[in-house]
């Protein structure tokens, strides 16, 4: 029964749409057995990413936790659909992974513009249904689901065709279907260490996306605090409990403009992850995706096993909002700033963090102190709040482009 299980059942990815919780969970994920901590917060973001975008997904991976569950010879967790497509994926330094995943996005618009001049140079060589379709490859090279079916079409034809312009492009065929780049990496990358190479890349008017996997410390290396470690969290280098706020990398990313920016945590809405996924992929310029990530160097009481579970009441008691920042809606007039979490309830904020042995761990060293940080920690939260509920209740409507 199991190897005709194996043999026989495929998956069927055709029976609802991709951007739904259940319809994703019949798409094949090309991320699989990875060797990560049980509970591990990072891994369901990159597993549902690939279920969507995983045949045509190429991935730039800064060192950390990320890096060796996804890298640690001789094994992968990324794999290959029944077509032989899946992931191409690459790991870099530390300080530099947004530079090598932006080398990444440009090398390959290299090769797609090489293919778009071979085109152009031999449209009057070609007969009227090959035009055609070089003409819709160009006009349409920055659509995944048209240059898929242009492919599917074309590559047939110019096997056929034999000239030595259609073996050039039959050698760059795998470049035909837009390719969907990913940055990938946590949040020691990203707040810190590699925080300038970041910055570049989000300057930029590329089209690269980004996943910051935000556990609030170093995971890989033994928990030290990072940027993103928030006040009165107890860490390596912040053993009295870290002393200021964490930074608020989502406000920068929005305050570019051009940007898009979410903020997840997929046990509290699963569907607001796949929206902003979908969005960013499909927004023509930088896209920056920080995702809540629990970690076992948080201590969480109720267990691992519960990671999703402390995800909800992260977003629930206000410590971890979620929001979507989409600057296409400005065109029409609309806020760009979609919150999509409900009003916070702050008494069950000091629930969630002492429900943690990061936090809780301080009010037995020192009590005092730590009814001061973790006071603070809630201010930061509810300033954080109301700062949000500010930008998305702006009216823009004068920004509305002419049609």
């Amino acid at each position: 029964m199991q190897i005709y299980l194996y043999n026989n059942v495929e998956y069927r990815s055709d029976l609802m749409p991709l951007d739904t919780v259940k319809g994703s969970q019949f798409s094949q994920p090309l991320f699989e057995f990875h060797g990560a901590c049980p509970g591990c917060g990072e891994t369901p973001y990159i597993k549902l990413i690939t279920q969507l975008y995983g045949d045509r997904m190429m991935v730039a991976n800064a060192t950390g936790c990320s890096s060796i569950y996804s890298g640690s010879a001789p094994a992968t967790p990324y794999t290959t659909n029944k077509n032989g497509e899946g992931p191409s994926w690459g790991s870099s330094l530390f300080e530099d992974n947004a530079e090598y995943g932006f080398g990444m996005h440009v090398g390959v618009e290299a090769l797609r513009s090489r293919i778009q001049h071979i085109m152009e140079e031999n449209m009057d060589k070609v007969d009227e249904d090959i035009a055609t379709l070089f003409k819709d490859w160009i006009s349409n090279r920055q659509y995944s689901v048209r240059t898929r079916e242009v492919r599917d079409i074309l590559v047939p034809k110019l096997e056929a065709l034999g000239t030595d312009f259609a073996k050039e492009i039959l050698d760059l065929k795998q470049y035909l279907v837009k390719k969907s780049q990913w940055i990938i990496g946590g949040d020691g990358w990203a707040y810190d260490i590699g925080y300038g190479g970041l910055d570049h890349v989000l300057a930029s008017d590329e089209d690269i996306n980004i996943l910051v996997l935000d556990t609030e410390v170093y995971s890989n290396t033994g928990g030290q605090a990072s940027k993103s470690t928030p006040t009165g969290a107890v860490a390596k280098f912040a053993a009295a409990g870290k002393p200021v706020k964490k930074k608020d990398l989502a406000a920068i990313a929005m305050s570019y403009g051009h940007i898009y920016v979410a903020q997840v945590s997929m046990g509290a809405n699963q569907q607001q992850f796949i929206k902003a996924v979908k969005e960013a992929e499909a927004h023509q310029g930088p896209s920056i995706i920080i995702a809540y990530s629990p970690c076992i160097n948080h201590g969480i009481k109720k267990g691992m096993s519960k990671s999703q579970t402390e995800m909800k009441l992260a977003t629930e008691c206000g410590y971890w909002p979620i929001f979507r920042y989409n600057p296409s809606l400005e065109k029409i007039g609309k806020n760009p700033l979609q919150i999509d979490s409900k009003e916070p309830k702050w008494e069950k904020y000091e629930e969630y963090l002492t429900g943690e042995v990061r936090y809780q761990t301080l009010t037995k060293s020192n009590p005092e102190e730590a009814k001061v940080l973790f006071d603070t920690n809630k201010k930061e939260a509810q300033k954080r709040w109301r700062q949000y509920k500010r930008m998305a209740a702006l009216d823009y409507s004068e920004e509305k482009e002419e049609e």
